[in-house]
């Protein structure tokens, strides 16, 4: 049975689920939520889909599961991949995928939508200016970490770095810049030269471009 992704192009969560599926080799199909024209707020999103009213979904027979992180997780329990191979990986990758949630990619994604997505006259610098700050703190934090290192747990691709690249690949300005942190640039390269890779827009419906 084919899976279905609910998701976008720019969404850096739904990336995250769109790429854990794409390297598994699991047959899956993404489906496109029209998020800029209001799809995650209507009232039939909420009750059929998530009335949490985010994206991505995946949609696997009977099961629905919503947040990139509880769908990377199902993704290993079904194809063995990218789960950690004991238990100590286990919670190091959730421990990860924890961290990025929190500090690294709820800051990135909101900082942007404001810088690229948000009307100008709405936003705000002294916003700007505050996640901007937090950003650069997680990116030293995973810096650091890196040194050394080609993968963020143990010795192989897993989803603490599907999740914590999520946001890092996506060609719009929001005070990201590769070369400024060569262990994450380094990273990066090593993720994109895995089987299965794609960036953002090559892998799911919906672009900037789209609405240019």
């Amino acid at each position: 049975m084919t899976l279905q992704l609910h998701c976008f192009g720019e969404s850096g969560h739904s990336y995250k689920a769109a790429l854990a599926l794409e390297m598994s080799s699991l047959d899956w199909t993404p489906v496109f939520i029209d998020f800029f024209s209001g799809a995650t707020r209507s009232a039939d999103y909420h009750t059929t889909l998530n009335p949490m009213g985010e994206a991505p979904v995946l949609i696997d027979g009977e099961i629905r599961l919503t947040q990139s992180g509880a769908i990377q997780d199902y993704i290993s329990e079904k194809t063995g991949k990218f789960g950690g191979t004991n238990a100590v990986e286990r919670r190091e990758i959730l421990r990860w995928v924890l961290w990025d949630n929190h500090k690294l990619s709820s800051n990135a994604g909101t900082l942007r939508f404001m810088m690229n997505f948000l009307p100008e006259a709405k936003r705000s610098a002294d916003v700007i200016g505050y996640l901007s700050g937090r950003l650069k703190a997680s990116y030293k934090v995973l810096d650091t970490h890196l040194a050394g290192r080609d993968w963020i747990v143990s010795d192989t691709l897993s989803n603490a770095d599907m999740t914590c690249c999520g946001y890092l690949y996506y060609p719009e300005p929001f005070g990201f810049k590769r070369q400024d942190w060569p262990n994450i640039d380094r990273w990066l390269d090593n993720i994109a030269a895995k089987p299965g890779w794609k960036a953002p827009y090559d892998l799911m419906p919906g672009s900037p471009a789209d609405r240019a």
